[in-house]
């Protein structure tokens, strides 16, 4: 009788440690499931509150960028180009939505570290008729192992695709503080143009209402104003589409800053800069070649590529999966037992998959040596617009101060009574324009400064 009751013995024991395991391990998978919260989308852009400018404040004092310097922030006092290109990299709209990004490839390579889940199945079919005494059991715990052998390199994937993520969002940060320094030197040059424009409005304006006082005492002809009338139609405009140029400058500024359009800004101007040799083309070629961020995430993401070829080709090979099935018949037998399930690679063998990897890999390396080349060319061309900006701006220094003396002498013999004022005029407006003309021609060059370091992917210094 002892005999004859073991057996049923072990498999009520077997069931209740069934049970017990499979409780206890529903609920340990309940324990580290995720809970969901909403998270709502801002329906409008609003301007900086004072905690959120307290950490903008404190998040410059604490910059962490080669090519930035940390700083005490004060929105209302002047600010350099350093501090434009600080709150442009910390508050900028399209990098915060990037850094953001930035944490999904992050979860991705945590999702790529992790081991597949077993599947875990049963069945229950009750007896309806026959001979037998019991119900039918069965219990399947499948794991797949084409995920175990592919899961080195989609981790090898995923993290190069992860570091590209990082070096595009640094080279976006670097490009974007250079877009803020280049607006910054826009806005400054187009203030001082705006101010000589409005110099020439008013002087234009001044020579029309004397040749009107002097045509009402008869002392001047009505048809003699007719040029002056039309040079202060100029003038008006010139200063009116300056005062445009320079309000749109200070909207696409506050706009890369993430400030809002009435944001007032005060920009001080930046030190003159010495007028040093030309930089070697060819040098800044190789420099941007071994230093820019875009290159090096491009280079990231054909490694990400080259290890998607990997899988491709191990996904060619029969995809198998490990299933131990335990069982009790009608009968009573106990079956325990495992089983293995994998494709017969006869027709397919992933050469589809293999082809359009192999393909992106290709276009990966063609883009990067594009890249390369578009490289050289872009700097090429900066390094000769600066040559070319520097020589007219050399000449029109030399120009300037014989026509500011030739204005000072006209003065001087128009208060004698020996020069019309009119003549005054038109030189004073002729050294105006060459005024404005050195203004364009500085700001030129100080573009195509900041245009090599962004080109180069580094700071002038490092060059």
């Amino acid at each position: 009788m002892i005999a004859a009751r073991w057996p049923n013995q072990t498999v009520q024991v077997a069931r209740r440690i069934l049970r017990t395991m499979a409780v206890l391990g529903f609920a340990m998978a309940l324990s580290h499931c995720a809970t969901y919260h909403p998270l709502p989308l801002a329906k409008e852009t609003h301007a900086l509150s004072s905690t959120e400018a307290a950490v903008l404040t404190q998040a410059a004092s604490t910059i962490d960028r080669t090519y930035l310097k940390p700083l005490r922030l004060t929105l209302d006092a002047p600010l350099d180009l350093n501090a434009i290109a600080v709150i442009a990299v910390l508050n900028n709209p399209e990098l915060q939505s990037l850094r953001a990004r930035a944490g999904v490839a992050e979860a991705q390579v945590f999702a790529a570290r992790l081991l597949p889940d077993p599947a875990l199945s049963g069945g229950f079919d009750p007896l309806l008729s026959g001979p037998d005494p019991m119900a039918a059991i069965l219990g399947q715990l499948t794991v797949d192992l084409a995920a175990l052998r592919s899961r080195q390199v989609t981790l090898a994937s995923e993290q190069a695709s992860s570091q590209a993520v990082r070096l595009d969002l640094a080279w976006m940060e670097w490009q974007t503080a250079g877009q803020a320094r280049l607006l910054a030197i826009r806005t400054l040059a187009l203030g001082q143009v705006a101010a000589l424009a409005e110099e020439s409005r008013k002087s234009a304006d001044a020579q029309v209402l004397t040749h009107s006082r002097a045509t009402q005492r008869g002392d001047l002809r009505e048809a003699d104003g007719a040029a002056l009338r039309s040079a202060a139609m100029d003038a008006s405009t010139l200063a009116s589409t300056a005062n445009h140029e320079l309000a749109a400058a200070r909207l696409d500024l506050a706009r890369v800053l993430g400030l809002t359009s009435g944001a007032q800004l005060q920009l001080s101007a930046p030190s003159e800069r010495v007028l040093k040799p030309l930089p070697d083309a060819e040098n800044l070629s190789q420099i941007a070649i071994s230093q820019r961020l875009d290159l090096r995430a491009l280079a990231a993401g054909y490694a990400s590529q080259e290890a998607v070829v990997h899988k491709a080709v191990l996904d060619q090979f029969p995809n198998l999966s490990l299933t131990v099935t335990g069982q009790r018949d009608t009968s009573g037998n106990v079956l325990l037992g495992p089983s293995v399930a994998f494709t017969l690679p006869l027709w397919n063998r992933n050469r589809g998959g293999i082809a359009v990897a192999e393909a992106t890999r290709a276009a990966l390396k063609a883009e990067y040596s594009a890249r390369m080349d578009q490289t050289r060319s872009e700097v090429t061309n900066a390094v000769e617009t600066l040559g070319a900006a520097r020589r007219q701006h050399r000449d029109l220094e030399l120009a300037i101060p014989a026509l500011s003396l030739a204005v000072q002498r006209a003065r001087a013999a128009a208060s004698r009574g020996d020069l019309n004022p009119s003549l005054v005029a038109i030189n004073e407006q002729a050294l105006r324009d060459k005024r404005i003309q050195l203004v364009h021609l500085k700001q030129s060059e100080s573009e195509q400064w900041v245009s090599l370091e962004l080109l180069t992917g580094v700071p002038e210094e490092n060059w």
